[in-house]
């Protein structure tokens, strides 16, 4: 099996367990996940064949782990703009995080902070290389450093998803050290 296909068939995932479960007739229990014989059989029936095989290798293979299966469940880790409430617990998190983004966004960071936009939650990641490579999916990157240490002394909560992507509500612009 070659790497365009496993690509096709993670973005399938990501599209139908993140965003739109409905478009192919599944339906996400509250904490996100789904039946993987109900997963399959849907892609199926929507002209879009998964097997067991290209399904576990995507799982077990992708360096974002964008998915867990638990028994005979599958979800996506985070990311979703469908309601899902992933039951993360409340973690301190380092006293630095990152975020990866472009220039043409630095004008809104600067006056409103990091949102969550469609997505549950702001996405950070626990180091500068993984930041520079989600931001780089838009352009050049820009690293952000987030005081996520006084954010969470403030008050501010921070789960960790099961592939080590930090999520908070908001992050102050106040609270972002932005380069040069």
């Amino acid at each position: 099996m070659d790497d365009r296909r496993l690509v096709r068939v993670s973005k399938y995932l990501s599209k139908h367990l993140r965003h739109q479960p409905e478009s192919i007739g599944l339906t996400l229990d509250p904490q996100g996940w789904v039946e993987v014989e109900a997963l399959l059989a849907a892609a199926a029936r929507h002209g879009f064949t998964i097997t067991r095989d290209e399904l576990a290798r995507v799982v077990e293979g992708n360096d974002k782990r964008r998915f867990t299966v638990e028994g005979d469940r599958i979800r996506a880790n985070q990311g979703h703009t469908v309601e899902v409430d992933l039951d993360l617990p409340t973690v301190e998190p380092p006293e630095f995080l990152f975020h990866g983004t472009v220039a043409a966004q630095l004008a809104a960071i600067r006056s409103e902070g990091l949102l969550p936009m469609a997505r549950h939650a702001v996405h950070l990641s626990p180091d500068r290389e993984t930041a520079t490579r989600v931001g780089e999916r838009r352009g050049r990157a820009v690293v952000l450093v987030v005081r996520s240490g006084e954010m969470h002394r403030a008050g501010h909560e921070f789960q960790v998803s099961a592939n080590g992507v930090w999520l908070t509500a908001h992050v102050p612009p106040d609270r972002i050290t932005f380069p040069d």
